[in-house]
C-alpha cells in the first residue's frame, strides 16, 4: 500500500512557499529605498570584477600568464586582457552613467563616448600604475622580514590586492565614473579583510602589514612611503549624512597623513582637519582626533579627554 502522507506534506509545502513568495512580492510595494525594479539598467557587479579580473594581469602579467613570455608574444597576450576588460568596462561604465543620470544624480553625458574615454583613460594610466604598484610591491618585500621575495609578495599578499583594486578604482574614481570604482574596492574588501575607498588620495611605496581591518576613507589623503598595520582606521568624526550643500561640495572628512608615518595596530585617527606630520609614529590603539606635528610619537590610552595624548 502506499503512503500517500509525504505528498500532503509536500503539498503542504508547496503551499508555504508560495505564500512566502506573495509576502516578498508584496512588500516590493511599499516604498523602501532598496525597491528598485530597473535592476537590468544598473552595471553588472560579476561583469565588473571580471573586468578586474582582466586588468589585474596586465599589471602583474608574468605571474598570470600559463604560457612562456617573450617580447615576440608579449603585445599578444597583452590584447588577451586588455579586449575583454574594454568591452566589460565600457558596458558596466554606461550602465552606471545612464542609471545616475536618469535618477539627476550626475550630469554627465550618458553616451557611449563617456565610457569609452574613460576605459581607455584607465588603460593609459596602467604604465604608471605598474610603476607605483612595483614600488608598493618592493615596500612589502623590504619592510616584511617574513617575505622571502617579491615574487612571494605579488602572489600571495593580500595587502597587494586591495592596494592594486584601489589604484585601478581611483583611476576610475578621479574620471568621474560612478559606482563602479566602489564596486571594484568593495570586492577587494571582501576578499582581504581591507576597506579603502577609491576616492582616497594615496601616495607611492605604500606598506599595509597584515591589514585586516584596515579602513581608509573617502577624502583620507596619505603621504608617500606610509605604514600601516592591522585594524588601522582613517575616519571620519561623524557618520551622519551632511547637508545637501555640504554633500555637493564633498568636504573633507577624513585626517591626512604625511610622508614617512607608521601607524600601528588598532590605531584610530579621525577627522578631516586631523593631520599627522611626517615621520611620526602612532602607537597600538591610540584614538587621535586632532593634529599631530612631524615627528611626533604618540603611544598609550588618552589621560583626561579623547584629544589628551601621552606624547613623548
Amino acid at each position: 500500500m502506499i503512503d500517500d502522507h509525504p505528498m500532503v506534506e509536500s503539498s503542504q509545502e508547496s503551499r508555504d512557499i508560495e505564500e512566502a513568495i506573495n509576502a516578498i512580492a508584496q512588500s516590493y510595494e511599499s516604498d523602501f529605498a532598496i525597491n528598485n525594479l530597473e535592476s537590468a539598467a544598473l552595471p553588472n557587479k560579476r561583469a565588473v570584477i571580471h573586468a578586474f579580473e582582466n586588468i589585474a594581469p596586465l599589471v602583474y602579467l608574468g605571474f598570470y600568464s600559463t604560457r612562456p613570455l617573450n617580447r615576440s608574444n608579449l603585445r599578444y597576450a597583452i590584447s588577451e586582457c586588455v579586449y575583454p576588460a574594454y568591452e566589460l568596462l565600457c558596458e558596466q561604465i554606461h550602465r552606471a552613467v545612464t542609471y545616475e543620470s536618469s535618477q539627476g544624480r550626475m550630469a554627465a553625458p550618458a553616451d557611449a563616448a563617456f565610457a569609452h574615454q574613460a576605459a581607455t583613460q584607465l588603460f593609459s594610466s596602467l604604465p604608471r600604475l605598474r610603476e607605483m604598484l612595483n614600488e608598493d610591491a618592493l615596500a612589502a618585500f623590504h619592510n616584511d622580514p617574513a617575505a622571502h621575495s617579491v615574487e612571494e609578495v605579488v602572489f600571495s599578499y593580500p595587502t597587494l590586492v586591495a592596494i592594486t583594486a584601489y589604484r585601478v578604482a581611483h583611476v576610475l574614481y578621479t574620471n568621474g565614473v560612478p559606482m563602479i570604482p566602489r564596486i571594484l574596492s568593495e570586492y577587494a574588501h571582501s576578499r582581504t579583510g581591507i576597506d579603502i575607498n577609491p576616492g582616497a588620495t594615496i601616495g607611492r611605496r605604500l606598506f599595509i602589514d597584515h591589514g585586516t581591518g584596515i579602513v581608509v576613507g573617502e577624502t583620507a589623503v596619505i603621504g608617500d612611503d606610509v605604514k600601516l598595520y592591522q585594524g588601522v582606521t582613517l575616519g571620519a568624526l561623524s557618520t551622519r549624512r551632511a547637508l545637501e550643500e555640504e554633500r555637493t561640495a564633498r568636504p573633507k572628512r577624513h585626517p591626512t597623513i604625511k610622508d614617512r608615518v607608521t601607524i600601528y595596530s588598532g590605531a584610530t585617527i579621525l577627522g578631516g582637519d586631523t593631520i599627522v606630520g611626517e615621520d611620526s609614529t602612532i602607537g597600538g590603539n591610540v584614538w587621535l582626533v586632532r593634529s599631530v606635528p612631524p615627528g611626533s610619537k604618540i603611544f598609550g590610552r588618552p589621560r583626561g579627554t579623547e584629544t589628551d595624548d601621552h606624547a613623548r
